[in-house]
């Protein structure tokens, strides 16, 4: 199974982009997805996840109201609409699969992923 990440690029703040991820290989409607984030010098940190049917997304406080995870499992593919884009947001986005078949909660911890995409880098300029 692989994840392709894109749709990150040089952006001003308050601007917006919608990253994409698709999978192939592996069908991804019966995994969680979750979106993670390094910038350069930190350590990955948790974005947004959004259970295998949709119905629970958990966001971390720093981007809560501003960006919205969602998934599309006829196109197997998971996005994160990014708005009111803030230089702190700059960083390489990673997407995630869940390790768990149909897990109920969202789960915010990087080891609970068990595929990795290979990142898209999103640049906010102030």
């Amino acid at each position: 199974v692989q994840l392709q990440a894109s749709g990150g690029g040089l952006v001003q703040a308050g601007a917006s982009l919608r990253l994409s991820c698709a999978a192939s290989g592996r069908t991804l409607s019966n995994y969680g997805m979750g979106w993670f984030r390094q910038a350069p010098g930190k350590e990955r940190e948790f974005v947004a996840g959004i259970n295998w049917s949709a119905g629970r997304t958990y966001y971390a406080d720093s981007v809560q109201g501003r960006f919205t995870i969602s998934r599309d499992n006829a196109k197997n593919t998971v996005y994160l609409q990014m708005n009111s884009l803030k230089p702190e947001d700059m960083a390489v986005y990673y997407c995630a699969a869940d390790r768990l078949w149909r897990r109920t909660v969202v789960i915010g911890r990087a080891n609970e992923y068990d595929v990795w995409g290979q990142g898209t880098l999103v640049t906010v300029s102030s």
